[in-house]
């Protein structure tokens, strides 16, 4: 029957995000029947009695939505709200993260709400009874913030960032690298105690086309050169290690089906200097207005550490996109949108 298996009832958490809504795609097609969690509609400047409902054709137009896709309300302030969707389960793959502007929330608030959700998502696991794996959406940020002191070069699983180190250096994000972290770490200790499979997939920069209807925050910085360098990220990405939003989609059925997989897996298929970045997209969308690299020698920036996908190659996965389909992807979407 390949795809049109019958392959169970699973749950994706943050079905509305970059992910998340591109992860339910893919798991209709493989035969799942899929629940998600989308935030409850609320529009504060409606009157009473008039909801603002969010438009979410963008998933229930997907092929098979309609006999396969199940929509349930939570939210990640109040983690008893997932039970629901995850009774029944066999297994959870836990996208989800707080929508916030950079560095808007302080890092304690953001890091408590990630933590607190995923420990109750955990709980709900637990009484289900029925929950057999938990796939956890990390980051390459939970991984790659090391000590410049260290000297380390290449980042691997046994890696893990420094988040003390990174909030003396007042850079952008600490609330990201410390919620990631330090929810990553909290998972697997609680699955420790309590006999739970809990697998975690830590992708570097994501890019590539999507459904969602607004711009992904990754999105937006792998086409900073693109869209312009409102936010000053060229500091950032003067290493920039990047994936294809369909290898991270693919990596995480693969890890979820892999009955042999354990722990964390780095999902990074590619790096690109600043200059780099500009020598191939000027070549490759001569239309763009891309920076010379002459413009963008003197940029000082944050040293970036490598990552080896090793790990995740060893399991057998094996990556299908690279830079050219992921900018492709992106663009091709942006314009849809009218973003370019």
């Amino acid at each position: 029957m390949g795809d049109q298996e019958q392959k169970g009832i699973v749950c994706v958490t943050g079905g509305t995000g970059y992910i998340g809504s591109w992860l339910i795609m893919r798991l209709l097609q493989h035969g799942y029947t899929v629940r998600t969690t989308i935030r409850p509609d609320h529009d504060p400047t409606a009157s009473e009695g008039i909801k603002k409902k969010r438009d979410i054709s963008f998933l229930t137009n997907l092929p098979r939505a309609s006999e396969k896709l199940e929509i349930y309300h939570a939210d990640l302030n109040q983690p008893e709200s997932f039970s629901a969707a995850i009774e029944g389960c066999s297994g959870v793959f836990h996208v989800a993260h707080p929508v916030t502007i950079v560095d808007e929330e302080s890092e304690e608030v953001l890091t408590k709400r990630c933590l607190d959700a995923a420990l109750g998502i955990l709980k709900a696991c637990i009484a289900s009874k029925t929950v057999k794996r938990v796939v956890y959406t990390s980051s390459s940020a939970a991984i790659s913030v090391l000590n410049d002191e260290t000297g380390q070069q290449v980042a691997d699983e046994s890696s893990w960032s420094d988040v003390d180190w990174y909030r003396s250096q007042k850079r952008m994000g600490i609330s990201y690298v410390a919620a990631k972290t330090k929810t990553e770490k909290a998972m697997f200790e609680f699955g420790e105690k309590f006999g739970l499979d809990i697998i975690t997939l830590n992708p570097s920069l994501v890019l590539g086309p999507f459904i969602c209807p607004t711009l992904p925050g990754s999105v937006a910085m792998g086409l900073t050169m693109i869209l312009g360098d409102t936010y000053n990220i060229y500091k950032y990405l003067l290493r920039t290690n990047m994936v294809h939003i369909e290898d991270v989609v693919s990596a995480h059925i693969f890890l979820y089906e892999n009955t042999s997989a354990k722990g964390r897996y780095i999902c990074s298929s590619d790096e690109l200097s600043l200059i780099g970045m500009s020598e191939f997209l000027s070549e490759r969308y001569p239309n763009f207005q891309i920076p010379k690299k002459e413009s963008l020698e003197g940029i000082e920036g944050y040293k970036i550490i490598a990552l080896s996908s090793k790990k995740l190659l060893d399991s057998g996965f094996k990556f299908k996109f690279g830079l050219a389909h992921m900018f492709d992807g992106a663009i091709q979407s942006c314009k849809e949108r009218n973003i370019l």
